[in-house]
């Protein structure tokens, strides 16, 4: 190699360092940059003439930049739409970036909810994952995740359930049932809130009468509910009951368990909503297969509610959101109910080398990164998803400040190679003085 070919070969490798420079500084200009995946530069010989027979080299250049995909630190913001990967696999964005429409994947979750209802991402690129249908069902397809579902109507009550004991020690009643006074002439009673076609809720009232002890115990019961509730006075009660004219009661063995009980469901003409038929479930008795001591129950202890239900409630407007570590996210409404929204989808790739950096955290499907698998998180070797997390960058400091002392070593070192050079030619040039 001649000197001029000298100083060419130095001033190669002035470019190969300042290049994996550039690399290094934009490693620590991204140390707190989201969901960063840092960048190494690999170097790589260039031949030139040959020398002696052998090939030689003309100095080095970048041969390619090496993404590290390691995992990043997780850090807590307490936003849940704020979504972090714990494993492999990336998040799924749409929209345009450099005017191309096209699907892009990241590992930055700085997620939010646009004006229209859409999950997107801090550039506007709608999340990707599975909607749901009409009937708050998960499709298989993948698509925009939308919060369109922000409110719940009301849904009338159809089943009540009462886990309860009636006191066996408690004796037989001397006094007949007055629904005029129904506290004075009962036993027990307890109270269970429903609700009607509209969301207007509504108190029963559940009386009960030991009206025989042998030779098994039973008890009547009479469900009541406020006149004014089904268009009757007000101060009135009216009693709600199956229609068949018996009075309903509950028959127990002498174990304390139910034999049978006669009304299991009421008629509500609730006034201004639809007429409702109510299951009364007081648990499964012995004679229809039950243990007889899944519900009401008649114990030597003292008369008391273990617990009651029903299935109605009011309307509801979206008041909280919840994603697990499956993507799923579920709506939590004002009325304590709660509902699928839809799933996050992690993308994976076979070659995530092959993937093409496209800015603001994004990475676009190439030929050799090979097509993605989409699907749940936390299955088919996909990560979980951490809410209210983020993933922080994944570059070393100290590693990136002992490799810039090395790139600078190696720029200075090339730039005396070429000042050598350059002194060696002006000996000979001098040699004709």
């Amino acid at each position: 190699m001649s000197i001029t070919g000298s100083m060419y070969t130095g001033a190669a490798g002035l470019t190969s360092h300042s290049d994996a420079m550039s690399v290094i500084s934009d490693n620590i200009a991204n140390v707190n940059t989201v969901g960063f995946k840092s960048g190494r530069a690999n170097f790589t010989d260039m031949l030139g003439n040959v020398i002696a027979g052998q090939p030689s080299g003309s100095g080095s250049r970048i041969g390619s930049v090496q993404t590290n995909y390691s995992q990043g630190a997780l850090l807590g913001t307490g936003n849940v739409t704020d979504l972090a990967i714990q494993g492999d696999g990336f998040f799924m964005v749409e929209g345009v970036v450099d005017g191309v429409r096209s699907t892009y994947y990241t590992r930055a979750g700085q997620f939010l909810i646009d004006d229209q209802g859409y999950l997107v991402n801090s550039e506007k690129l709608r999340v990707q994952g599975n909607p749901i249908d009409a009937n708050g069902n998960l499709l298989n397809s993948v698509g925009d995740l939308s919060f369109e579902f922000n409110s719940i109507p009301p849904e009338a009550t159809t089943e009540v359930e009462l886990v309860a004991n009636l006191d066996a020690e408690q004796p037989v009643s001397t006094a007949t049932f007055d629904i005029t006074d129904p506290a004075g002439t009962s036993d027990f009673s307890t109270q269970i809130l429903v609700y009607d076609s509209l969301g207007n809720k509504h108190e029963l009232e559940l009386y009960f009468n030991k009206t025989q002890q042998t030779p098994n115990p039973i008890w009547e019961y009479h469900v009541l509910t406020a006149g004014p509730d089904v268009g009757g006075a007000a101060g009135t009660w009216v009693e709600l009951t199956d229609g068949s004219g018996a009075t309903p009661s509950i028959e127990f063995d002498a174990n304390g368990a139910v034999v049978d009980y006669s009304m299991t469901s009421i008629d509500a003409a609730w006034l201004g909503a639809n007429a409702e038929t109510i299951d009364l479930n007081l648990g499964t008795s012995t004679a229809s297969g039950g243990n007889g001591v899944d519900g009401v129950t008649s114990y030597g202890l003292k008369s008391a509610v273990t617990f009651s239900s029903q299935d109605g409630y009011p309307s509801g407007d979206l008041a909280g959101l919840e994603i697990d570590q499956t993507g799923l996210m579920s709506g939590l409404f004002s009325n304590g109910q709660s509902r699928m929204l839809g799933r996050v989808s992690l993308a994976g790739f076979a070659n995530v080398d092959g993937l093409s950096r496209r800015g603001a955290g994004l990475y676009a499907a190439t030929n050799e990164s090979g097509s993605p698998v989409v699907g749940e998180p936390s299955s088919g070797g996909r990560g979980s998803v951490a809410s209210g997390n983020l993933e922080s960058s994944n570059v070393d400091l100290a590693r990136e400040f002992v490799d810039m002392i090395s790139v600078q070593r190696g720029f200075q070192s090339n730039s005396r190679s070429i000042t050598t050079a350059d002194e060696m030619l002006s000996e000979v040039l001098s040699l004709k003085r």
